[in-house]
């Protein structure tokens, strides 16, 4: 059974769409490209559903989020419409429906990647919605829809003009994803929209793809995690799940260790080491913890090691940390440019 035969076994595809011209494209289909996520036992997942529940319970339960899921395509469409069938939405008192549970999307102008519309959903919806948005032309143009940061997705299908013409994206610059591991702000909590997580923001400046692993609430750095992203064939890797560290005894015990199993398997890969930029640490637990994390860092430099990177929260985030965070941890749309825009020099810096 094709992939598309699974999911039109499972659901059927209806819209309330008021355009008697539509037709409706599974994202799975060729000449539509999908990044970021993979789709697999009737949901799209952030890595093979098996690793995730060997790593946690967490990890297992929120690697069906789709933070960091992007679907790629040009169209001559005079309109965009979304129908999404949604198996799980996250709804948060902190944290806007747009970006946990709803869809952004982007037009290529001048290669670059603008921000274009949001594909809005009730806060009451509870299995999927559906959006439109319209266009005053025909003219072909390069789209890029984001998928929600904190729910899961069981089917998304693009509506378009019959008549419209459907190519494949222009590829990213490089063919292997940059990989992102961490917690939950990693993972996108609280951008106000999918497209604004600092992943998402450094994707399209850089015009590269990338893999989002942040486990809101999970990320402790188990072996199982570092293994499987040793298997991955990755441009650059960036870390940071202090935040999620029960300890920092735990860190101490899982940071350097991470780093050695990812340094084993790729022994030139560019690697950045993240601090938290969360404000709710007290001083002495969050001064042990950067403490830890600059030791892994200094450690493989004196081993000579010449493709690694510190990030530094307490110098970096500290211009944006008044008015960047939603409540003194997650960061706002503020925050989450701040993030991208200190560490986009560091990345440009390790690829070189």
């Amino acid at each position: 059974m094709s992939r598309l035969e699974e999911i039109d076994k499972n659901f059927k595809i209806e819209t309330n769409i008021d355009k008697s011209d539509i037709k409706l494209y599974s994202v799975l289909e060729e000449p539509f490209c999908v990044y970021g996520v993979k789709y697999e036992n009737g949901k799209f997942r952030r890595m093979p559903e098996n690793v995730a529940k060997s790593v946690n319970e967490g990890v297992a339960r929120l690697h069906t989020n789709t933070s960091g899921g992007r679907v790629r395509f040009k169209t001559d469409s005079s309109y965009i419409a979304i129908v999404a069938k949604m198996c799980n939405i996250g709804k948060m008192d902190h944290f806007a429906i747009t970006g946990s549970g709803g869809f952004d999307m982007y037009v290529r102008v001048n290669g670059k990647d603008r921000f274009n519309n949001t594909f809005r959903p009730h806060f009451d919806f509870t299995d999927g919605y559906e959006s439109i948005f319209e266009f005053n032309s025909n003219e072909m143009r390069e789209i890029t829809i984001n998928f929600p940061l904190y729910s899961d997705v069981c089917s998304l299908y693009i509506g378009l003009e019959e008549k419209a013409r459907i190519q494949a994206p222009t590829p990213y610059v490089s063919k292997k994803p940059i990989v992102y591991y961490g917690h939950s702000m990693t993972q996108g909590g609280c951008a106000s929209r999918p497209g604004n997580s600092y992943p998402s923001i450094l994707s399209r400046s850089l015009n590269m793809d990338f893999i989002n692993l942040g486990f809101s609430g999970s990320a402790r750095g188990e072996r199982e995690i570092a293994e499987y992203i040793a298997s991955l064939d990755m441009e650059l890797f960036v870390y940071d799940y202090d935040h999620n560290a029960p300890s920092w005894e735990h860190l101490q015990s899982t940071h350097e260790a991470m780093f050695k199993i990812i340094r084993g398997a790729h022994p030139t890969l560019p690697i950045i080491m993240m601090t938290s930029t969360s404000m709710e640490r007290c001083q002495d637990n969050h001064a042990k913890r950067r403490k830890i994390i600059y030791q892994t860092y200094k450690n493989a430099l004196d081993s000579g090691d010449k493709n690694v990177y510190f990030w530094d929260a307490d110098r970096e985030f500290a211009p944006y940390a008044e008015y960047g965070t939603v409540e003194g941890c997650h960061p706002n749309d503020h925050g989450f440019v701040g993030i991208a825009t200190s560490l986009e020099p560091l990345i440009k810096a390790a690829l070189k």
